[in-house]
């Protein structure tokens, strides 16, 4: 059965990871999505490791269910042809920053003009309407602006990033539920619009909801920060053997794993009887954790938690993720055949849907792998027989 977004064509002038994530989960959902690249291509694709030229695995992991044609959008001919083409789109999204696709003749006035109906995307750093409008932003920059990187450094010497791309990732969900959203009010009002993400604002909404802590109230009622998820003491525990993630939370919990680990006793101690007593003693109530989680082995405390209904994960590593019976049994990975780069593993889809299911049509693509096809579809419906 044909996906949830079937028959939307999404014309994606993004590149990175950013961008790229967002438009592939479109496509993963049904979505035609039409990857348009300068003649050099996406940078993604040139990062290592990767077996040929231009597909490394970065690319490849950001851009299944696309087709790519090479546009380029400095040269007048670039931007008429990308100009018919959203003609036939529904949604236009771009990670260049405004000035520049004003520069380039396709700003959302320009576009709006042959295609009213478009839903046009802007993504990039800063909001168009604050001072730092036209900042330039990656990844890394953001997490240091939003917060992330300083909540990241608490309980250590200095600031440290997450060791992945959470700003890109993040903000890639938010594009690809405003483009959702438009698409359904379009389908209510029949009326395009703009839409800005910026990843400023996202990412510093996203770190704030638990972290904002005291200085919700005004006047503030203490200061900033979520005292469980800072205190030194939130961390993997050690087990006789390994790691461990043991994290009781509601009141049954804790009285629970209290006469697991053979300390009943603890379950009317004072510091810790509700939430909001363990709020206030946590770094006490996570030291003791962490003392009696050192008792057994991992295997011995997946057991007891497991059973005591008890959230708790060893710690796995990439290469255990590959081997995990859970996700394995799900249909979580996936291997395919890619017709230049052989047997390749990617993630499944990993939301469900029972009566329009996402599914994995199309490799990622070489560069310009589709540009002649793709080219001919604009000319056959802008009647163009030449």
């Amino acid at each position: 059965m044909p996906g949830p977004l079937s028959g939307i064509r999404i014309l994606d002038m993004t590149s990175i990871l950013m961008g790229p994530l967002a438009t592939q989960m479109l496509g993963d959902m049904g979505a035609d999505v039409i990857k348009v690249e300068p003649p050099g291509g996406d940078l993604f694709r040139h990062v290592t490791p990767q077996r040929h030229q231009g597909m490394s695995h970065a690319y490849l992991n950001a851009n299944r269910n696309k087709r790519s044609v090479v546009i380029d959008a400095k040269l007048p001919a670039g931007r008429a042809a990308i100009l018919k083409l959203a003609q036939t789109a529904d949604v236009l999204v771009s990670n260049i920053r405004p000035s520049g696709m004003k520069r380039l003749g396709l700003d959302y006035e320009a576009v709006r003009l042959s295609s009213p109906r478009i839903i046009y995307c802007g993504c990039y750093g800063y909001s168009e309407s604050g001072p730092f409008a036209g900042r330039s932003a990656v990844d890394d920059t953001i997490q240091a602006a939003c917060g992330a990187a300083s909540l990241q450094g608490v309980n250590t010497p200095s600031p440290r990033f997450v060791n992945f791309g959470l700003a890109d990732k993040t903000v890639s969900l938010y594009i690809a539920n405003a483009i959702t959203l438009a698409l359904f009010a379009r389908e209510r009002t029949g009326v395009g619009q703009l839409v800005e993400v910026p990843m400023y604002e996202c990412m510093t909404s996203f770190m704030l909801h638990e972290h904002l802590a005291g200085l919700t109230f005004d006047p503030a009622l203490g200061e900033a920060g979520y005292a469980r998820m800072l205190t030194p003491f939130r961390r993997p525990f050690r087990t006789k053997d390994g790691y461990l993630s043991v994290v009781p939370y509601s009141d049954r919990q804790w009285r629970r794993f209290f006469e697991l680990s053979g300390s009943p006793a603890l379950r009317e101690d004072n510091r810790f009887r509700t939430l909001t007593d363990r709020t206030l003693h946590i770094s006490a109530l996570y030291k003791l954790l962490e003392e009696t989680i050192a008792e057994r082995t991992t295997a011995e405390w997946s057991a007891l938690l497991n059973g005591g209904d008890i959230p708790f994960s060893p710690v796995n590593s990439v290469e255990d993720l590959i081997e995990d019976p859970h996700l394995n049994t799900t249909g979580f990975w996936k291997t395919v055949d890619h017709p230049t780069e052989g047997k390749l593993r990617m993630t499944g889809i990993p939301i469900r849907f029972s009566k329009t299911p996402g599914s994995i049509r199309r490799h990622a693509p070489a560069l310009g792998e589709h540009t002649d096809e793709i080219l001919d579809e604009i000319r056959r419906e802008h009647g163009d027989t030449s």
